[in-house]
């Protein structure tokens, strides 16, 4: 009984086995043929091609434009300060923030009456010490008369003595006559030394005089001076800021009252990083004094002049990086210290650079290029400058047609369309249907619900023609399965 059960059970596995076997064999059966019914009903599939944007690389040489932004400033800025502490007693008509002076014009006087007798005091202290000078000449011409009296006396008195000593020696004089007249000669010397001394007093009088007068000068000149101070005047042409003074107010020393701006003469100044700041310099490392164009746009209104770079900033201020640089501006009509504003730079020209659209190049600095049967292949290239939505490349892709616009969909290898700029469009393929195709795909769009109904109308009315889009025609059949 066992071995009957036991031969039961594996004639059932058998039999099952059998039926599944059967039943895979079936169904590969039915897929081969629904493949072969579909390859046989169905057009050849067809390679997709895509449309792309193409332009010839033209290598030429190019002058890159560095955009930046910089800060109008004036050259000449003058702070007017009150150079000595009164009160205003006259202003220039103009004297207000935005008024216009010219140069030479008084512009403000502070009230002149103490310098005035200061000037006067110095004055008369100067005369006196002229006076005293004089005096002392004429004191000095006086001991040298009477200098020369006491001389004459002197020689008078030595006469004398030699007469009566030659008398004493010949027995006829006395001795007493001797000694008076000698001592008359010593009271003549004596007196010479006293107008000798009169006139060293005179002339240390002089010398004391002509100090006094040099002091009594430097007072009137200060004096003269200050009175001056009390004066402002415009040193240029140019506008006034800044103003804080009204007539009749008081200012101390050194206050500052207003500044005086030079509006024509202006300069820009603008931050470079340090790579940018290299281009411009030359093999000694100095400025090439590149020309620029600073624009200023103001609500649709662009005021626009040239420029030439001048000079650079001698140090890096505090928590900042790259340089600074100055440029001097042709005119400066419409512009204001103060001003920000946008300002390009014309760098060194590069030879042999290609410019393209920024979308041709990838972040691997790399480009599409038409190969061999309209084939995409990717080529290399060096990336020299970013010029707005254009870019400056160098490689070897002279005279070869780069895509100029990359999408996900183009790649290595992929065949494509080129569509050139200015090239006139191509007239869409035609292709001529027979019925049964015809007929196939009419029930296709038919029967399809995605389809709105008004383009389901004009695919209608599009197959009914004798000759049909090619590019329809393909679309259709892909969605088809063919």
């Amino acid at each position: 009984m066992r071995f009957f059960g036991r031969s039961l059970v594996g004639l059932f596995l058998l039999a099952l086995t059998a039926g599944l076997l059967a039943w895979a064999g079936q169904i590969t059966y039915l897929a081969l043929q629904e493949l072969e019914n579909r390859e046989d009903d169905g057009p050849p599939s067809r390679e997709r091609v895509l449309a792309a944007n193409v332009l010839t690389a033209a290598p030429e040489t190019i002058t890159p434009i560095l955009t930046t932004f910089g800060e109008v400033r004036a050259r000449r800025v003058l702070e007017l300060r009150a150079p000595s502490a009164g009160r205003l007693v006259e202003l220039a008509p103009g004297f207000e923030d935005g008024g216009t002076v010219t140069a030479g014009q008084t512009l403000l006087r502070i009230d002149p009456s103490e310098a005035e007798a200061d000037l006067a005091v110095a004055r008369a202290e100067l005369a006196g010490a002229e006076a005293e000078l004089r005096d002392a000449e004429r004191a000095l011409t006086l001991a040298q008369s009477e200098l020369a009296g006491a001389e004459a006396q002197r020689d008078l008195q030595s006469a004398a003595l030699r007469r009566q000593q030659d008398l004493s020696q010949r027995g006829v004089g006395s001795t007493a006559a001797v000694e008076a007249a000698e001592l008359a000669l010593s009271a003549a010397e004596q007196t010479i030394l006293t107008r000798r001394g009169a006139i060293a007093q005179a002339q240390t009088r002089i010398d004391s005089a002509g100090l006094a007068i040099e002091r009594a000068a430097i007072t009137r000149d200060n004096a003269d001076r200050d009175l001056s101070d009390r004066t402002v005047v415009a040193g240029f042409d140019g506008q006034l800021s800044d103003v804080s003074v009204l007539l009749g107010g008081l200012v101390s020393a050194n206050e500052q009252v207003a500044t005086l701006v030079d509006p024509t003469d202006l300069e820009v100044v603008f931050n470079l990083s340090t790579a940018q700041h290299a281009r411009l310099l030359d093999d000694r490392g100095r400025l090439i004094g590149a020309p620029i164009r600073a624009v200023l746009d103001v609500q649709g209104l662009t005021l626009a002049t040239d420029g030439t770079v001048i000079r650079e900033s001698a140090t890096v201020g505090d928590t900042q990086t790259g340089r600074r640089v100055f440029a001097t501006l042709e005119s400066a009509e419409g512009f204001r210290p103060g001003d920000f504003l946008r300002v390009e730079v014309e760098e060194p020209a590069i030879a042999r650079a290609i410019r393209l659209p920024a979308t041709a190049l990838s972040p691997q600095s790399t480009v599409l290029a038409l190969g061999d049967e309209d084939r995409l292949e990717e080529i290399e290239v060096d990336l020299l400058r970013r010029q707005g939505d254009d870019v400056l490349v160098a490689g070897r892709i002279g005279g070869r047609d780069i895509v100029a616009e990359r999408t996900p969909a183009l790649g290595i290898g992929i065949k494509v369309r080129p569509l050139r700029p200015g090239a006139a469009p191509e007239a869409p393929a035609l292709v001529t249907l027979d019925p049964e195709r015809r007929a196939r795909l009419k029930a296709f769009v038919q029967a399809n619900t995605r389809i709105p109904d008004a383009r389901k109308a004009r695919l209608l009315a599009q197959l009914e023609d004798e000759e049909v889009p090619a590019e329809m025609v393909e679309q259709l059949e892909s969605r088809m399965g063919g």
